[in-house]
């Protein structure tokens, strides 16, 4: 059985791969902000699986270099957690040959998306990007079986957006998560859903993971689930106060103390949570679309200037 992995352990100083079970890796990023996200590869049978790529040319180039340095069998899937760019960016630099695997609003939301995050750090070195749509898409469960390792994909959106896939090891217990738990970081919940985030923790705590592999910061186990659990708890409590009050979703966020969240990544997010809280209680299906501009220009006002991108 895989290892529990403590969260104190940190990140590691450059990108790396880091063994969570024999012949499943994360790939760790140094900073775990805006655009900087994890990663990871299984070694199969015949192939070798990644999941996620990076979102800028370079970065990505030196994940496939640290995957081939494996002398693992070539690349085969390229799995996409969801569509935002940091996370599917660098798949148009992956073999012509690897199969593409989302979930199918996934493929959706990533060719209505296209390049946009790009235009909001319009400073960072994306490299010769482009969007490399899935070639196979799933609804509710995938599972890829080669004899050798059961890998299990699972629709978990609307969450953190309406396709989130979580990636299952059933063995080994380990968990990739893609952005539905980040470690010490906020949620972020614009494009899914509060009452479908609930459902997902709930879910992925079912599965009783040994060793939890987030979106973005530190590797983990089952305490993530406990701790983005406890978020939600107080988001939909704050939030709820301040929509019976009237009081609008930036007057909450920048009223709010936010007790043990407070140490957390990216607080400027909880504007756009509050956004995301404030549409269900009006009666909105999760996942509904809301306005991505005008929120993260909240955001941005609530942050006193753009987040830093370090991708």
């Amino acid at each position: 059985m895989a290892r529990v992995l403590d969260v104190a352990a940190g990140l590691p100083a450059t990108p790396a791969l880091v063994p969570v079970a024999p012949g499943v890796f994360a790939y760790l990023q140094e900073h775990a902000g805006w655009c900087v996200n994890n990663s990871g590869a299984v070694v199969r049978a015949d192939g070798t699986m990644v999941i996620d790529t990076c979102a800028t040319q370079a970065r990505t180039e030196a994940q496939l270099a640290a995957v081939r340095a494996l002398a693992a069998p070539p690349i085969d899937y390229l799995i996409n957690t969801h569509f935002h760019g940091d996370h599917v960016f660098g798949g148009c630099f992956f073999p012509a040959d690897t199969r593409v695997v989302a979930h199918a609003e996934t493929a959706r939301e990533l060719a209505q998306s296209g390049l946009g995050l790009t235009g909001l750090w319009p400073d960072v070195g994306w490299g010769q990007v482009s969007v490399r749509l899935p070639d196979i898409t799933y609804d509710t469960r995938l599972v890829l079986d080669d004899g050798y390792r059961s890998v299990e994909l699972i629709h978990v959106g609307p969450a953190h957006t309406r396709g989130d896939t979580v990636v299952w090891l059933p063995e080994e217990r380990v968990l990739f998560a893609g952005d539905v738990i980040m470690s010490g970081r906020t949620p972020f919940l614009l494009m899914g859903s509060l009452s479908g985030m609930h459902a997902a923790v709930g879910l992925l705590r079912e599965l009783r993971p040994g060793v939890v592999v987030p979106g973005h910061g530190p590797l983990g186990g089952p305490g993530l689930l406990d701790a983005t659990a406890r978020y939600l708890d107080w988001l939909d409590g704050i939030a709820t106060a301040g929509y019976r009050a009237g009081l609008t979703p930036s007057s909450v966020a920048a009223q709010a103390n936010s007790g043990e969240f407070a140490r957390w990544g990216d607080p400027e997010r909880l504007v756009a949570n509050l956004h995301r809280a404030y549409a269900e209680l009006d009666g909105a299906v999760p996942g509904a679309p809301l306005d991505v501009v005008s929120v993260f220009a909240e955001m941005v006002a609530l942050n006193g200037g753009l987040p830093e991108c370090l991708a």
